[in-house]
């Protein structure tokens, strides 16, 4: 453990360092949104599967020209989605999108391009004629003209999107190798917490915010919530949640509180009485300075947040975050990089994780907004957030059009 506080980056680079990828597991599809791949998916069939038609229409055979408008041709059949392929004799096949092309056919003219001329009884078309040339090819679908069968689709690492889970369902492919999800244990610290949002407080009580918080946002970052308690100020109490945790099979614990240095800041007294492996204690940044990294006996990480609430967010936001990437094969986040809209004043030494408000002006123009109200106990400039601005430590004042370092609230997209 080092004594004097670490960078920013020298605390990410050593978290990433700690967080070993996890095992693979076989996943049914319909699970599968969100995850992450372990081995690369490759197409075992064509798309579209067979010749068929973009359009409705007629199906006919043009070979090396194209048909005049005025051809007549009789009507020999009629070929509609789910039907088998059918051969085709001479004349044209009545067809419907994403009908099989009839063997022998290789072009299909639009309904409003046809003029019927005949119909039977039922009236079903007998005999039609072209309102317009029809080249060769025309409004068909071939054969893997999407995926080719044998086709790379997706290697590993890549986080599985509805897209994703569109295409491969198409292809047929129902189970998928993914990497495990995390498990993840949140407890939080303090015998002034209430956890009842109908129970009256008392005097010095407040609710409960950072628990609710960690559980929601969790999955967004991957991960399964195993463990959430409440626990009071005391080392004891604190050691049986840990214990719980690693009876439960946790990889990760996030602890929020009690990691600063007042009286009542436990956390590291109960993790040397563990034995556990301190890796560091105190970023230079803000919000979030007092951020302890450790890894546990039994061989889960640990993440001690400290309690202001907007200093847990960071905490999750970047460094728990990287941890779980990590052990989820996913690649390291890289920001985007916005101009500031208007100046911004800080304090020299800290990296500042600021909430911000990234958008798009009329002229359709991106930029990032420093938001007021950027003490760590304040969540209200939250609700209007969509965005992390990131201040480098030597900055005094950032001016308006600088490019800076961007970070989506929600990880992997933003929001207007």
């Amino acid at each position: 453990m080092k004594a004097t506080l670490l960078g920013v980056d020298e605390a990410l680079a050593a978290i990433r360092a700690e967080s070993a990828l996890l095992p693979s597991e076989r996943v049914a599809l319909d699970a599968a949104l969100g995850r992450v791949l372990a081995e690369p998916v490759v197409a075992a069939a064509d798309l579209p599967p067979f010749d068929n038609s973009a359009m409705d229409g007629f199906a006919l055979h043009c070979g090396a020209g194209s048909l005049p408008a005025g051809s007549e041709f009789a009507v020999s059949g009629l070929s509609a989605a789910g039907d088998a392929g059918a051969r085709s004799i001479d004349g044209a096949w009545r067809i419907m999108t994403g009908a099989p092309l009839p063997v022998g056919c290789d072009s299909v003219i639009p309904v409003e391009q046809v003029e019927v001329l005949q119909r039977d009884a039922a009236g079903d078309p007998l005999r039609i004629r072209l309102a317009a040339d029809l080249p060769p090819d025309q409004h068909i679908r071939r054969a893997g003209e999407d995926v080719t069968l044998g086709t790379r689709l997706l290697g590993p690492g890549r986080q599985l999107s509805a897209e994703a889970v569109a295409m491969l369902a198409a292809l047929g492919i129902g189970e998928l190798s993914l990497q495990r999800r995390p498990r993840v244990a949140v407890l939080s610290t303090g015998r002034e917490l209430i956890d009842d949002v109908a129970q009256p407080l008392a005097g010095g009580q407040i609710r409960n915010s950072n628990g609710p918080f960690l559980a929601a946002a969790l999955p967004a970052h991957g991960a399964e919530l195993v463990l959430r308690e409440t626990v009071t100020d005391s080392v004891e109490a604190f050691i049986a949640a840990l214990q719980r945790a690693e009876a439960g099979g946790c990889d990760v614990v996030i602890s929020t509180g009690a990691v600063s240095m007042g009286d009542f800041d436990f956390v590291p007294e109960a993790l040397a009485r563990l034995s556990a492996r301190t890796l560091f204690h105190k970023v230079r940044m803000r919000p979030g300075k007092p951020l302890l990294f450790a890894r546990l006996p039994y061989g889960a990480l640990f993440f001690g947040l400290p309690g202001n609430p907007v200093s847990a967010a960071v905490g999750l936001r970047f460094f728990v975050s990287a941890a779980l990437r990590a052990m989820q094969g996913l690649s390291v986040e890289v920001p985007l990089r916005l101009p500031l809209s208007r100046a911004w004043n800080k304090k020299p030494g800290l990296r500042l994780f600021a909430k911000a408000r990234m958008g798009i002006d009329p002229t359709g123009q991106a930029s990032v907004e420093v938001l007021e109200g950027q003490e760590s106990f304040r969540m209200a400039p939250l609700l209007v957030s969509n965005a992390w601005a990131v201040l480098g430590e030597e900055d005094e004042r950032v001016e308006a059009g600088a490019l800076i370092e961007v970070y989506p609230l929600p990880p992997n997209g933003w929001r207007l």
